[in-house]
C-alpha cells in the first residue's frame, strides 16, 4: 500500500479548507484517509495551519510520501528538508528549464 500526506479539502462553495491527512494513494481527494494531522486554512492572512509533528515524523518514518503542497507546509516547520524539485504542471517545468539555460548563457 502506497500512503501518501496529502489535503482533503473542507469548507463550503468558494471558502476552502483543508486538512493534512494520511491515506492511501488510491484514495479519493475527500475520500477515505488513515489519519488526520492537521488542518490548513489560506483564507486568513498569513495563512493557517498546525500540524501533528509527531505524527508527521512518525508517517515520513514509515514510507509517506507528502504532496507538494503538504512538503511545502513541512518545510515551513522544519520537518523535512527543502526539496529541490517541486513542479505540477510542465508549463512550470518547462520556464524552469527556459529560466536556468538563460542563467547558463550570461
Amino acid at each position: 500500500m502506497s500512503v501518501k500526506i496529502r489535503l482533503r479539502r473542507t469548507g463550503g462553495k468558494k471558502q476552502p479548507s483543508y486538512r493534512v491527512v494520511v491515506a492511501d494513494s488510491r484514495s479519493p481527494r475527500d475520500g477515505r484517509f488513515i489519519e488526520n494531522i492537521g488542518n490548513y486554512n489560506p483564507r486568513t492572512d498569513p495563512a493557517t495551519y498546525t500540524i501533528d509533528e509527531e505524527r508527521a515524523r512518525y508517517w515520513l518514518s514509515q514510507g509517506a510520501q507528502p504532496s507538494d503542497a503538504v512538503a511545502r507546509l513541512l518545510e515551513k516547520l522544519g520537518i523535512i528538508e527543502e526539496r529541490q524539485l517541486r513542479y505540477n504542471t510542465p508549463k512550470a517545468a518547462a520556464s524552469a528549464a527556459a529560466e536556468e539555460a538563460l542563467a547558463e548563457g550570461t
